[in-house]
C-alpha cells in the first residue's frame, strides 16, 4: 500500500459519547459488509464483557479501504480506568477523532485523552455526536470544546480544528448542521482529506514500537505497533530492544494486518502499516523491535502511575476448592504476571506478610473488571479493600491521590450531592445551571473518598444523577476517612443452610445480602447491620416445635427481598478487616478472621 494513501485515526472519547457505534456505521459505509447481507453492531467491543457493560475495555484496531484509502482505525476505552490503553494506542495513531456528545459536551475523561492526544502533537478532528437528540446543543458544545483545547494549551494549528456534526446511531454525518442528512461519506472524506499519512522512511532501518498485545493458541504472544520506519517481511531476522537497553535477537514468523475486526496474514509490510507480528513470547508493551543490522530502539512509552491497590490471596474459607478450577497462590500469581504482559497500567507484588499479591491499577473498575475476567476463567481468589498509593513529596510530606468528579443531577438532589461529599473531604469547585433542571457539580476529591460511594450515590438521587471521575492530581493527606457507618451482619454458625424463619427476623435488624435456603459458613457477613456495630447472628435458627404448638399455627414467613451485590458492590462495601470471596459460582463477604 502507497504510504501516502494510509491514514491512521484513534477514536478518542468520554464513555458513553458514541465512539464504538462511530466505528460500525463507518464499517459500514466503506462497504465491507455488503458480502455478508448485514453488520454486527459494536464490532469491536468483542469481549463478552464489553457486550454485556456496553462499554470499551481494551483497545483494538480494524481497518478499511475507502477509495484509494486504507483507514486503520484504532477504537480506545472511555473510561477513565482503562486510560492507560489510551495513552499507549495513541503512539500508533496519526490523527484523532474527538467524539463529544452534542447534549453533554466536554466531560472529565474527554480532557484526559484530548490531554494525552494534543502531548503527542496529532492533528484532531471533533466530531459532535448525538445531535438527533432532542435536547441537542451542538453550538455550545462547539464553544466548550473550543475553550478545552485553549485550557489545554493547544498550539494554533490544532486549534483550527475541523468539525463534523454525526448521528452514529443513525448512521449520517455533516460538515454544517444545516445540510441534508445522507450517509458518514463527509467524516471518511474530511479523515483523508485533514489527517496526514504516517511520517517516517520507507527505506530507513525497520522499526516498530510495540503498543497493544493479543495472544493466539497457535503462535503464542502477538506483538501489535505502527512501524514507524523501514519495512519486514516473513522470516526476516530482527532484534528486540528490550526496556533496560539489552538487544535480543529474534525472527519474524508471521505477520498480521488489520481488516474489519479481523487480522489477515500477509508476506510484508512497510511503513506506516499497523501490524501484529509473531516471532518472541516474552514481548511486552512498550518494546522495540528493530534492525538487525541497524539498531534504532524507539522511546518506551510512558505511563502514568496507578492509584489504587488490592491484596488478591488464594481462597482460604471453609467453601474453598468447592467451585473454581485454579485455586492456588501460584495459579493466581501466573493469571496475574500474564496480564501485566498486555496491561502497562496493572502493577503486580508480591506480598511480604502473607501468600497473596499486590495489585495495583488505576481504580475499582480496573481492578473488578480484571477480577470479573478471572473468575469466568475458573480462578477462586480472595481480595482486600482497596487502598490508595500513597507518595511522599520533596519536602517529606504524605501525598495522596485526588480525582475531579463531574456529577449531573437533578436540582432537587444537589443539596444531598454537595453535604455526601463534604463529608468524604471533597472540595467543590465550581456549579453550573444545565438545561433541563439539571446542575452540574465539580468536586476535588480524595480517592479514598470516592470509594463506595457511587451506590450511595444512586440511592440518594434515585438512579436519575451521573457521575463521572478522572484522575486530578497528587495532594495533601486528607486526613482520616471513614465511608461505611454501618456494621455487618455475621454468621455465627458453622457450615449450615438459612432459614427463612430466622432471616425473618434478622430482616428488622437490618438488610440482608442472602436469601433462604443458603449455604454459610460462620464467619461469612449475611446483611449489613442498621448500627456501626459487627452483630453476630444465627441464620439457621429454626422454629421449635413441640406437641402443643405445630408448625402450621402461625402465619407464613414473609421475607424482603435481599439486596444482591455485585462484584463492584462488595469491593466497595468492604472495610479493613473484611474480605470479598470470589469463585466461579458464588461472590461471597467474609470477615478477614474466621470465628471459632
Amino acid at each position: 500500500m502507497d504510504q501516502a494513501k494510509i491514514r491512521n485515526v484513534a477514536i478518542i472519547a468520554h464513555v458513553d459519547h458514541g465512539k464504538t457505534t462511530l466505528v460500525d456505521k463507518l464499517f459500514e459505509q466503506s462497504g465491507m459488509f455488503s458480502a455478508h447481507g448485514g453488520s454486527t453492531e459494536r464490532l469491536m467491543d468483542s469481549m463478552d464483557i464489553e457486550q454485556e457493560r456496553g462499554i470499551t475495555i481494551t483497545s483494538k484496531s480494524g481497518g478499511f479501504r475507502y477509495n484509494d484509502f486504507y483507514i486503520n482505525i484504532i477504537d480506545t476505552p472511555g473510561h477513565a480506568d482503562f486510560g492507560g490503553q489510551v495513552e499507549r494506542v495513541l503512539k500508533m495513531a496519526c490523527g484523532a477523532i474527538l467524539v463529544v456528545d452534542a447534549q453533554e459536551g466536554p466531560m472529565p475523561q474527554t480532557f484526559f485523552v484530548l490531554k494525552k492526544a494534543l502531548a503527542l502533537d496529532i492533528p484532531i478532528i471533533v466530531a459532535i455526536n448525538k445531535i438527533d437528540k432532542p435536547a441537542a446543543r451542538p453550538e455550545w458544545v462547539l464553544d466548550q470544546v473550543f475553550d478545552l483545547f485553549v485550557k489545554l494549551e493547544a498550539p494554533d494549528d490544532i486549534l483550527d480544528f475541523p468539525v463534523v456534526y454525526v448521528s452514529a446511531k443513525e448512521g449520517y454525518a455533516l460538515r454544517d448542521p444545516e445540510d441534508e442528512a445522507r450517509d458518514m461519506a463527509p467524516l471518511l472524506e474530511m479523515i483523508t482529506e485533514e489527517l496526514p499519512p504516517p511520517a517516517g522512511d520507507a527505506h530507513g532501518p525497520f522499526q516498530l514500537l510495540i503498543s497493544s498485545l493479543d495472544y493466539s493458541p497457535f503462535l503464542g504472544r502477538l506483538a501489535i505497533g505502527k512501524i514507524t520506519n523501514g519495512s519486514v517481511q516473513i522470516n526476516d531476522a530482527v532484534v528486540l530492544s528490550r526496556r533496560d537497553g539489552q538487544l535480543e535477537p529474534t525472527r519474524i514468523s508471521k505477520i498480521y494486518k488489520f481488516e474489519k475486526n479481523e487480522k489477515i496474514p500477509v508476506e510484508q509490510a512497510s511503513c506506516g502499516d499497523i501490524i501484529a507480528v509473531a516471532g518472541m513470547d516474552s514481548v511486552t508493551v512498550g518494546e522495540t523491535f528493530t534492525s538487525k543490522e541497524n539498531p534504532l530502539p524507539l522511546e518506551p512509552i510512558a505511563i502514568d502511575p496507578p492509584t489504587i491497590s488490592m491484596n488478591f490471596i488464594p481462597n482460604d474459607s471453609p467453601f474453598a476448592g468447592q467451585e473454581g478450577t485454579y485455586v492456588t497462590s501460584r495459579h493466581i500469581g501466573d493469571r496475574l504476571r500474564k496480564e501485566t504482559l498486555s496491561d502497562v497500567a496493572l502493577h503486580v507484588e508480591d506480598l511480604t506478610d502473607r501468600v497473596g499479591f499486590k495489585v495495583s491499577g488505576r481504580g475499582e473498575l480496573h481492578l473488578s473488571i480484571l477480577i470479573e475476567t478471572m473468575r469466568r476463567e475458573g480462578y477462586e481468589l480472595q481480595v482486600t479493600r482497596p487502598q490508595v498509593i500513597y507518595h511522599t513529596d520533596a519536602a517529606g510530606k504524605v501525598t495522596e491521590p485526588y480525582e475531579e468528579v463531574t456529577i449531573d443531577v437533578s436540582e432537587e438532589f444537589s443539596g444531598v450531592v454537595i453535604d455526601k461529599l463534604n463529608q468524604r473531604k471533597g472540595k467543590m469547585v465550581n456549579m453550573l445551571k444545565m438545561d433541563g433542571g439539571l446542575t452540574r457539580i465539580i468536586f476535588h476529591i480524595p480517592t479514598r473518598g470516592l470509594l463506595g460511594y457511587r451506590s450511595e450515590f444512586m440511592t440518594d438521587t434515585q438512579g436519575m444523577g451521573m457521575m463521572n471521575y478522572v484522575f486530578h492530581e497528587y495532594g495533601p493527606y486528607c486526613g482520616e476517612l471513614k465511608n461505611r457507618h454501618n456494621g455487618a451482619m455475621v454468621s455465627m454458625e458453622k457450615n449450615c443452610v438459612s432459614i427463612a424463619y430466622a432471616l425473618a427476623n434478622l430482616q428488622e435488624r437490618g438488610t440482608l445480602f442472602i436469601g433462604a435456603g443458603e449455604k454459610i459458613y460462620a464467619g461469612q457477613i449475611i446483611g449489613e447491620n442498621s448500627r456501626s456495630a459487627t452483630l453476630k447472628v444465627n441464620p439457621a435458627k429454626g422454629k421449635k416445635l413441640s406437641n402443643v404448638r405445630s408448625s402450621g399455627a402461625d402465619d407464613a414467613v414473609v421475607l424482603t427481598q435481599p439486596r444482591r451485590m455485585t462484584l463492584e458492590d462488595c469491593i466497595a462495601w468492604i472495610n479493613d478487616d473484611e474480605l470479598v470471596e470470589i469463585t466461579p459460582e458464588n461472590i461471597r463477604l467474609r470477615k478477614m478472621t474466621m470465628s471459632k
